[in-house]
């Protein structure tokens, strides 16, 4: 697959140069792996590179690595590649075309229809939301509402429309109801909370009691040792983890300063585990 791969890069950025050259555009290729956008330099060296096409009118084409790539650096697909690349400018808008109009409500039913906009992404929402049927596609729709979700606490709309329809990106550009706008948390993350929140494979669970969360969600304290319950995996200070409630879900990531071995032999007592200023509440 990664030797295909790297026969068909060189034929996309040929089909790529030769459509918009019509257009008298210039195109320039980027291939990324995970690794890229998650070391600090490297991730920030990506943006330099985008900005600075883009400020010469020139259009990236961002695809993955597949010719290096592996499980550790992958991206999974292209939709969280899109969701990251938009969260890395921060970009105006993240635009995905698919062989749908946007998220259907009962797809595949007579009473199916099109949702418009979607202000929150709850259980109904993800319930809507079914992997692709399509051999040559990953993810379908599911990995389109995850990419929603990190564009939406980016600060960055996000609408999903159909490729098969030639005007839905003018539509959705000259701001006409086409395909499902997602509308975007009303402040936008800072460069280094969203390199937080979104750029990293965690390596661990921190799981915490009641009174942490509500310190973390509500007072925007820093994370202390007699507020974990427990923490799973093997983590180094340094290192990102999930933080979850009691009841297992992810409510927050931040960047721990103790590592799993120092957190259950209490070992960090009295110091910050996760400090508010390396902590994102997602």
């Amino acid at each position: 697959l990664q030797a295909c791969a790297a026969v068909g890069q060189l034929r996309l950025m040929a089909a790529y140069e030769r459509l918009f050259r019509e257009h008298s555009l210039t195109v320039a290729q980027l291939l990324l792996i995970h690794d890229d956008l998650r070391h600090k330099e490297r991730h920030l060296n990506a943006r330099n590179t985008l900005v600075t096409l883009l400020q010469r009118g020139v259009v990236p084409i961002i695809n993955e690595n597949d010719t290096v790539s592996f499980t550790e650096l992958r991206f999974g697909d292209n939709d969280q590649l899109a969701a990251l690349v938009a969260s890395l400018l921060p970009a105006d808008v993240l635009i995905v075309l698919t062989s749908v109009e946007g998220v259907i409500e009962n797809y595949g039913q007579q009473r199916a229809k099109r949702v418009s906009v979607i202000h929150e992404i709850d259980e109904k929402i993800e319930s809507t939301a079914l992997g692709t049927q399509s051999g040559t596609a990953i993810g379908g729709m599911a990995s389109k509402i995850q990419a929603a979700k990190v564009v939406m606490r980016s600060g960055i709309p996000m609408v999903i429309g159909s490729g098969k329809k030639p005007d839905a990106l003018a539509r959705i550009l000259n701001g006409e109801e086409e395909g499902t706008l997602f509308v975007p948390r009303p402040y936008r993350l800072k460069g280094r909370k969203r390199w937080i929140a979104f750029f990293h494979h965690p390596r661990g669970t921190v799981i915490v009691d009641n009174g942490a969360r509500k310190a973390l969600r509500e007072k925007g304290r820093s994370l202390l040792l007699p507020g974990i319950s427990k923490c799973q995996g093997q983590f180094s200070a340094g290192e990102v983890v999930k933080i979850c409630d009691e009841n297992g879900t992810e409510f927050a990531r931040g960047i721990a300063r103790c590592s799993a071995s120092q957190i259950q032999s209490d070992e960090c007592l009295g110091e910050e585990v996760v400090h508010r200023d390396d902590l994102v509440v997602l």
